[in-house]
């Protein structure tokens, strides 16, 4: 009978041991039960920045004279620009661009000759407005300086936005409020608490035009040809369940 005692107590040490272990992984393993969600949020916005380029050039057989006549028609187009209501500080002109310009012809034995047909001299304009609808006036109405002369290589206008930082932290804001709702709503339904966040990331941020059929990139689209756009963000988020 006394041989049957320390039988006895090591029996219920087991027992016991078992339980507390039983306890502290069924503890751990709730602690690590978590619920992954992805928040999104949109806003639609109009674009606050117009940028304008166009391209002109000037020919001749004598840089010099090239370059006068290309000069000449830097200030025609700043005052055609000003005359139009665009200021002064909002045009830029590019350096001159020189290229020499070559003829190449082959003979019958196909040796190639070159021969010297004068100099290209080219400048590129740029305004840069927050005068969306002036700008688009003229960038539709340049064609006008053909009668002065002043052959235009006119660029579409692109269409930039200057508060995105405020945009996208605002954007992470609602998709981050998005994202815990969808959390909150899982773990309720399946009879849980949502518990604290353990990790967050943020996935795209895109700029897309409104009513466009645009296509998403995994890269991130950054449209710049739509004067209203869409904004988008999608944050990746971890909660604990308790």
């Amino acid at each position: 009978m006394k041989n049957a005692f320390p039988s006895l107590f090591i029996a219920i040490a087991v027992i016991a041991a078992a339980v507390l272990l039983g306890k502290a992984y069924n503890y751990k393993h709730k602690k690590n039960e978590t619920v992954s969600v992805t928040g999104s949020s949109f806003y639609d916005f109009s674009s606050d920045l117009i940028v304008w380029s166009a391209s002109f050039a000037r020919k001749s057989m004598e840089i010099k004279d090239a370059y006068a006549a290309l000069k000449e028609d830097e200030s025609t187009i700043k005052a055609y620009l000003k005359e139009k209501g665009i200021k002064e500080d909002e045009i830029i002109f590019s350096a001159v661009n020189t290229n020499k310009d070559m003829e190449y012809s082959y003979d019958n034995f196909g040796n190639s000759k070159s021969t010297f047909t004068g100099y290209t001299l080219s400048q590129t304009l740029t305004v840069e407005s927050r005068d969306l609808t002036g700008v688009e006036k003229v960038s539709r109405e340049i064609t006008e300086l053909l009668d002065r002369g002043i052959i235009l290589s006119s660029q579409s206008p692109r269409y930039y936005y200057t508060k995105l930082d405020e945009l996208k932290i605002d954007l992470l804001a609602r998709a981050s409020k998005d994202g815990e709702l969808r959390a909150k709503t899982i773990t309720e339904n399946s009879g849980s608490k949502l518990g604290k966040l353990q990790k967050a990331s943020m996935g795209i941020f895109q700029i897309t035009g409104q009513n466009s059929d645009e296509d998403y990139s995994w890269g991130g689209a950054f449209n710049t040809s739509s004067k209203k756009k869409t904004a988008s963000v999608t944050l990746k988020m971890d909660f604990e369940i308790r």
